[in-house]
């Protein structure tokens, strides 16, 4: 197994709305191609910015390039994406409300079986 963590800081303006896409838009195209949630969370607002972090399993590294080239290639869904940038205000508006985003690839430590996602 690996585990890959989305990790966002964002204003707290935009916390209700990204928290809306992901649900509506981003999770449903995510799991139709097999990717499997761990859990998605949020810290409170401290020094004006909000942290979302997502923690995604695949079965393999491999595993996970296939699912987000389908993501990526499912027009429906890059077409409704991009309907969420013009409503909130293009790609560039955005950046200023994104204030970091990173990305890295986990492995256990533990046997799944030893933990609650068994």
């Amino acid at each position: 197994m690996v585990y890959r963590r989305k990790l966002y800081h964002v204003a707290p303006g935009i916390v209700d709305s990204f928290n809306e896409h992901f649900n509506k838009t981003l999770l449903p195209t995510q799991l139709k191609y097999g990717a499997r949630l761990v859990g998605r969370w949020m810290s409170e607002e401290k020094n004006g910015l909000v942290e979302i972090f997502a923690l995604w399993e695949y079965d393999s590294y491999e595993d996970y390039v296939k699912i987000e080239a389908k993501v990526r290639g499912d027009e429906e869904h890059v077409t409704r994406v991009e309907k969420w940038f013009e409503k909130m205000g293009g790609r560039e508006q955005l950046k200023e409300e994104f204030y970091k985003i990173e990305e890295e690839f986990l492995h256990t430590t533990v046997p799944r079986e030893n933990t609650i996602s068994s």
